[in-house]
């Protein structure tokens, strides 16, 4: 087990968190537009990174986004990185990011991750 197993994923109708015990938060955001749950943002306090909180989160939005019947747009790097590591889970992709090669979703993970580190600057 990572250990990240002491750790539980919670949801409200904007994110996935998960309260950590220094009092901060790790979380996803999200928003849901018809069928489309669309990941927006992934954040991992620094001192947490590398536990897999971020996979942890991701995986428990595909749970809710398969129990709805929803597609995913993954916006996100994270959550674009998680579906190149994970092949098995793009059936819940929304067409566009479906129907995507491994070197096209690699290209949009590059591309997001640069307009991320350009939002920080």
């Amino acid at each position: 087990m990572s250990k990240g197993s002491e750790f539980k994923v919670e949801q409200t109708h904007t994110v996935f968190y998960i309260r950590l015990p220094n009092g901060s938060k790790a979380y996803l955001s999200y928003d849901i537009n018809g069928d489309i749950m669309r990941l927006i943002e992934t954040y991992t306090p620094p001192e947490y990174r590398g536990m897999g909180l971020a996979k942890m989160m991701v995986e428990r939005a595909t749970q809710v986004a398969e129990e709805r019947g929803l597609k995913i747009e993954p916006i996100c790097s994270y959550s674009v990185y998680y579906f190149i590591k994970n092949p098995e889970k793009r059936r819940l992709l929304a067409d566009k990011y479906k129907s995507m090669s491994d070197s096209e979703l690699e290209a949009y993970y590059k591309q997001r991750l640069e307009s991320e580190k350009a939002k920080k600057e």
